[in-house]
């Protein structure tokens, strides 16, 4: 048990729990070392003793402090301290995406093609590396304040060459984001990855799951049958061009998918150019698999079997020993469900009284509305309660409970709610944060954003808030305009390959715009070069300039080849 105060390694001071996870629990931390603050996440006690589990968390740590990228929680240390297995991370001062759609539900385009080109682009980075990580949901996605977007928890990330983890049955991460062939226990891939990014931007883009079930069996297995449902049916604004993303990650067949994250990133960042407007719907063929219709039907009965013995979600995870009792609270649960429905059933019958719908009364003067109500035999209740409404005028009910519909015998006694029209809400200090974020933010509460740029010096992130129209503290309704200031930047990417650009007037260029700038050297390519001569740069070309982004430019090499002395006896 980890205690507050308590020191790991006599260097991590603890000072407060932050999370609790299958695997291991999360603490806030002091660094009293480096005088900072750092997330150290710590194996489970219980957890600890177990070989299996021990090495998954150190593989666990080993892929992440192998991976250095913006967009992913940067690993600071690896250790055990009497018998307690740790890792220390930074610690993110943020909110989960999780936490942002359960506040807001669907989130605006510009912001999720924002979030999907940040997450591919850190993604890409561990794909790049061979490594999955096999957990893509909104609880493991960060958002910062300035609009930053962190990956997190590669708890069960999974190097390509590693033999031992494609060794294991289980079925990990979350049923809602499982890529079939997961669910079918036939191990991951870096398409594995894509389907799930798939399912985060479908959500995000709705603000609902494409697939629900009673259980983790039914939806794993929607997973494996249904096709994924279209977002421009519900939301016919967002182009066409964006739900061919969705529709080519969530292929059921890996083979139809992305080939990598990378590649999904490159199609995010032309979703929304005009030459792809017209374009037209992906049509994948369905089924995507060939069907051997001789063993059609052992085979769906095997991969329901297959899913049943596989999918180990924790709500799911129980031991044998349980069964009896599961079995006896089963039984006394379905007794008061009978008991339950006889009463709803016969109550009404043995006295007398005849249910009726409670009439809607909404938008009328108080007056009104309670002679309606009385018309029809109802009670009103002796005090009537407030609410804010966007829709119905202040002074009229809003509302009732029980609501309008609802059937409820005469006499029953309903509570009236009267309007107090649209509450707006106070507005905050937004400067300083990114202009995506807020805008969202703005336009759920149902506020029109403007967008206006500002000449400035010694700014060089275009996305910050510089400025606001309406001042903090002040009120603001639904219908009224903001103004939002942002930098007039428009700093390029140059061409790097022209040869007019050394490595370090590269690096220069990096550190002013708060770029992660590496170098790749390769010895073999395709054209006249010499070498040194830069070959390739991974961000094009004449594209914005967004900070915190990582640029990788590729150098040529020329191999030493040792020349041949013809008047050696013996040249190769």
């Amino acid at each position: 048990m980890i205690m507050k105060g308590q020191k790991i390694n006599d260097r991590y001071q603890i000072i407060k729990s932050i999370g609790e996870g299958g695997m291991a629990n999360v603490y806030l931390a002091y660094d009293t070392i480096l005088d900072r603050n750092v997330a150290v996440k710590v194996l489970r006690g219980d957890l600890a003793t177990d070989e299996k589990f021990v090495r998954r968390f150190q593989r666990e740590a080993l892929s992440a402090s192998s991976l250095s990228h913006p967009n992913i929680v940067e690993v600071y240390d690896v250790g055990e301290d009497n018998g307690q297995y740790y890792i220390v991370m930074e610690y993110i001062e943020g909110c989960q995406l999780k936490q942002l759609l359960k506040k807001r539900g669907r989130l605006t385009l510009s912001e999720v093609i924002d979030i999907m080109l940040q997450i591919t682009d850190g993604l890409s980075v561990a794909h790049d590396a061979y490594i999955i990580h096999r957990d893509i949901k909104p609880q493991n996605i960060m958002i910062l304040d300035s609009g930053l977007v962190k990956i997190t928890d590669f708890g069960i990330a999974m190097a390509m060459n590693s033999t031992q983890l494609t060794q294991t049955n289980s079925v990990m991460g979350s049923v809602h984001y499982l890529p079939p062939e997961q669910a079918n226990g036939k191990g991951s891939t870096l398409q594995s990855d894509i389907y799930s990014m798939g399912i985060l931007m479908y959500e995000l883009l709705t603000g609902e799951l494409p697939y629900k079930g009673d259980n983790a069996v039914e939806i794993a297995l929607k997973h494996l049958k249904e096709k994924i449902p279209s977002v421009r049916e519900k939301f016919p604004e967002i182009p066409q061009s964006v739900e061919n993303i969705i529709i080519k990650a969530t292929a059921k067949n890996p083979k139809n998918r992305y080939a990598d994250a990378r590649s999904m990133n490159e199609d995010l960042r032309t979703c929304l150019d005009d030459s792809r407007v017209n374009e037209a719907k992906i049509v994948l063929p369905y089924p995507e698999f060939e069907d051997n219709n001789k063993k059609k039907e052992t085979k769906n009965k095997e991969s329901k079997e297959n899913i049943v013995k596989e999918v180990k979600t924790e709500d799911l995870t129980r031991e044998k020993s349980d069964n009896k009792i599961l079995i006896t609270l089963s039984a006394i649960f379905t007794g008061i469900v009978v008991v339950i429905t006889c009463i709803i059933v016969f109550l009404p019958i043995i006295t007398n009284q005849k249910e009726i719908k409670v009439p809607d009364v909404t938008g009328l003067e108080l007056t009104e509305a309670i002679g309606k109500l009385q018309d029809e035999g109802f009670k009103i209740a002796d005090e009537q309660k407030e609410t804010s409404s966007d829709e119905i005028p202040a002074g009229k009910v809003a509302k009732t409970n029980p609501m309008a519909g609802v059937k409820k015998t005469k006499g029953s006694e309903i509570t009236l709610y009267i309007s107090t029209g649209n509450a707006g809400f106070v507005m905050e200090d937004f400067t300083g944060k990114n202009y995506l974020t807020v805008k969202g933010t703005l336009e759920a509460y149902g506020v029109y954003v403007i967008l206006e740029k500002k000449d400035v010096d010694n700014v060089t992130d275009a996305s910050v808030i510089l400025d606001q129209s309406v001042k903090a503290g002040e009120k603001v309704s639904k219908g009224d305009t903001v103004t939002l200031y942002i930098p007039n930047i428009t700093a390029k990417y140059p061409n790097f390959t022209s040869g007019d650009y050394t490595k370090e007037q590269i690096e220069a260029f990096c550190t002013q715009n708060n770029i992660t700038c590496k170098f790749n050297e390769v010895s073999e390519a395709t054209g006249n070069y010499k070498s040194g001569d830069i070959i390739k740069q991974s961000r094009p070309a004449g594209t914005q300039v967004t900070s915190g982004a990582s640029l990788t430019i590729t150098i040529y090499v020329k191999e030493d080849v040792e020349e041949c002395n013809p008047n050696e006896e013996v040249c190769e």
